[in-house]
């Protein structure tokens, strides 16, 4: 064993989130499995990676990385999490990292260590290195690179979003911890100002100026492993490289309950997103059953509440189509107006729209828009006084 690697026993007790060995299910009306690939790359990190890639896969479809918490495994969260559901729903590849008990006692990730949260080091790079092969074996977009995972894999979530903030489009962090904060964050709140977050992710990349990924946060309020001050340092961590205020811009509720503040960009979208799962204590937000929002298997750290994988995914558009990296620069509208890309929460609060029945109409031309919410984004052409036309892909 590398004694560099190997995690003291405090440590290693402090984000225990102990989760049970669980045999790998397979999908509904679906061949394909979690399969270990054997060869992606130098591996520094000596971690183990797992891939679910839905059968007929076509190329150009996004890629999730999912991170298991301590004592779990790949094999248990692809089990529990609900994400081979949304792979084979929405067309997506994910990768499962593993961590061993002779990198980790407790099968951690190894978030507090210098060695394994640097770009181009250990754990960190051996992530990064399932990536490009996942990119190169399956097809994925580069574009459409997700991560997300839960206690130690949200706080590794949170490493890979600050050292290779040009890999990862977005990511949700679960019961994690703010980048390059180590073992002192996880039991008490920290003092530290919203810069001061900031600067440990731009830290990470030095030289980086954007863009950064968009980030999700999702924490249960009696949370006794990883207490829930931490959400909220991650906010103003996210918040500050983003360069907006920690002010939320928009508020909604979702099942759990789930309490919801979006910090939006000067796009209107949401950059960084808070989730606060009311009564949840530690551990990954599911909801068993067969509705398109219902997902994963109850049990340790596998808690019943809200799906969170559903919202995750849609959050990210995974079902949406992707957009075309070379896209032809906006051009001006014929009527002197402007062209406004936003979310439709943000048209209707802007005055652009209106909702009913929750769904989006466009002032003045009354066309559809879709859902009324933060995650549907769509572009409006002023042609007129308060009238508004769809113009997706004209503007």
């Amino acid at each position: 064993m590398n004694p560099r690697r190997y995690l003291p026993v405090v440590a290693a007790f402090l984000l225990a989130a102990a989760g049970l060995a669980a045999a790998p299910f397979t999908p509904a009306n679906a061949a394909a499995t979690l399969a270990q690939v054997g060869s992606f790359g130098s591996n520094p990190g000596a971690l183990r990676m797992y891939a679910y890639v839905p059968d007929d896969l076509p190329a150009g479809r996004p890629l999730v990385v999912a991170l298991h918490g301590c004592t779990q495994s790949a094999a248990t969260y692809y089990a529990n999490s609900g994400w081979p559901k949304y792979a084979d729903l929405y067309r997506a590849a994910v990768v499962f990292p593993e961590q061993s008990s002779a990198n980790n006692a407790l099968s951690c990730f190894n978030w507090f260590n210098a060695g394994d949260i640097a770009r181009g080091q250990g754990e960190a790079l051996s992530v990064k290195q399932m990536v490009d092969h996942a990119i190169r074996a399956y097809g994925s977009d580069p574009h459409r690179v997700y991560v997300t995972g839960l206690s130690a894999g949200g706080a590794m979530t949170a490493v890979m979003l600050a050292a290779y903030p040009d890999v990862f489009a977005a990511g949700a962090v679960i019961a994690g911890l703010p980048y390059n904060c180590g073992t002192v964050c996880q039991g008490q709140a920290q003092t530290r100002t919203p810069a001061q977050w900031g600067d440990l992710v731009r830290a990470a990349y030095p030289g980086y100026t954007g863009p950064w990924p968009r980030v999700g946060i999702w924490h249960g309020t009696t949370d006794s492993t990883v207490v829930p001050a931490n959400a909220t340092e991650l906010r103003d961590q996210w918040t500050d490289v983003w360069g907006i205020p920690q002010t939320a811009s928009a508020s909604a509720t979702l099942p759990g309950p789930t309490a919801v503040e979006y910090y939006h960009d000067s796009g209107g979208r949401p950059a960084v997103s808070l989730y606060r799962v009311q009564g949840l204590g530690h551990g990954t937000p599911v909801a068993p059953g067969g509705a398109e929002n219902q997902c994963g298997t109850a049990g340790s750290y596998f808690l019943n509440s809200v799906c969170s994988s559903y919202y995750i995914a849609r959050s990210w558009e995974l079902s949406g189509p992707a957009p075309s990296p070379s896209a032809p620069a906006p051009s001006p509208s014929p009527t002197g107006q402007p062209c406004f890309t936003a979310s439709n929460y943000a048209h209707t609060t802007a005055g652009r729209a209106r909702q009913s029945g929750g769904y989006t109409y466009a002032n003045g031309s009354g066309q559809a828009m879709g859902l009324w919410n933060t995650f549907t984004v769509r572009t409006l052409q002023q042609t007129g006084p308060n009238y508004y036309v769809l113009a997706d892909g004209r503007c």
